[in-house]
């Protein structure tokens, strides 16, 4: 078991290096010249190579790309062209107000996707179960931003007023200072990933509460509540870990757009202003902290499969 967890994290740390490299390169095919995109198009040519040679623009390639991974190595994110100053300023409390909307809804999301999905597998072929499936399969199916606007409708304008349809915050405040403007993007979200799980939970649990071993506690005479918690649960959750890893892998990029739609300060609302900016390092920075919480996530469900394996528990 030991040998297969560090097997999936070397992979992950190639795959991270794979994936810095790749953000590098494709920043550097973006149209336009960040110089003269900060300086606007009546800059003079030496006004341009003097902020290309500061921002060291007329390196080789590879010389850029090793400083680069040299300073996120360590900490650095760099330098931002449109705030002129360290990335580490810009997006520290950007990342923690995005950890706060990815948390909410992914504890959320899990917990309701995994009770709903236990219980409509327990009644299977019940009007409650088809009803269940066919909202689920509704909602899988619409678009976050669509979700959001409806919300936003719903919740904020047209029909009730219950909520902010944008976040705003006083400066200096945090974003959950207001805990109700936080409902409408941590809802959008929710609903985005919930019915994945919950979809998932309900076929793998049906097949498990099918099976020989959760009959013979049955026929033990065990409470439901007690075969379904200690015999089903655990067998059913292996593979829905993988699942709920790529939803809670998805809310990372999803993120970007529910932070657009609601105003929300975090990383996606930085990630877009920087590229309306043309700010390299920023864009870098958000990407490959994206990437990274992919990369985790995906780990984090492989050794919880890992673990939760009977077959290779018992070797």
């Amino acid at each position: 078991m030991s040998r297969l967890i560090v097997r999936r994290l070397v992979v992950s740390l190639a795959v991270l290096w794979l994936v810095s490299l790749l953000v590098f390169v494709v920043t550097l095919l973006l149209p336009g010249d960040p110089a003269r995109a900060i300086l606007g198009q009546q800059a003079t040519p030496e006004r341009i190579a003097a902020l290309q040679q500061q921002l060291q623009l007329d390196a080789p390639v590879w010389e850029r790309y090793l400083d680069w991974l040299g300073g996120v190595l360590t900490g650095d994110l760099g330098f931002s062209t449109s705030t002129q100053g360290s990335v580490n300023s810009l997006l520290g409390d950007r990342i923690v107000a995005s950890l706060v909307l990815l948390i909410a809804a992914a504890v959320i999301s899990t917990a309701v996707g995994l009770v709903l999905g236990t219980w409509t597998a327990m009644r299977r072929g019940r009007p409650v179960d088809h009803t269940v499936s066919g909202i689920s399969l509704v909602i899988a199916a619409l678009p976050e931003f669509v979700i959001g606007v409806g919300l936003i409708i719903l919740l904020s304008t047209t029909v009730f007023r219950i909520f902010p349809s944008v976040t705003l915050t006083r400066p200096g405040a945090p974003v959950w200072s207001e805990p109700g403007q936080l409902v409408l993007p941590v809802l959008t979200l929710v609903l985005v990933v919930t019915p994945y799980i919950t979809r998932m939970m309900r076929a793998t649990m049906s097949e498990v509460l099918d099976s020989g071993y959760v009959e013979m506690a049955r026929l033990k005479g065990l409470p439901e509540r007690t075969v379904i918690v200690r015999h089903a649960f655990p067998h059913a959750i292996g593979p829905v870990a993988q699942v709920i890893a790529l939803q809670l892998a998805w809310l990372a990029g999803g993120v970007v757009v529910v932070e657009f739609l609601f105003r929300y300060p975090g990383i996606g609302q930085a990630l877009i202003d920087a590229v309306n900016k043309r700010d390299v390092e920023v864009v870098q920075a958000v990407t490959l902290l994206i990437a990274a919480v992919y990369i985790v996530v995906n780990l984090l469900a492989d050794i919880v499969g890992i673990l939760t394996n009977p077959k290779v528990a018992a070797r």
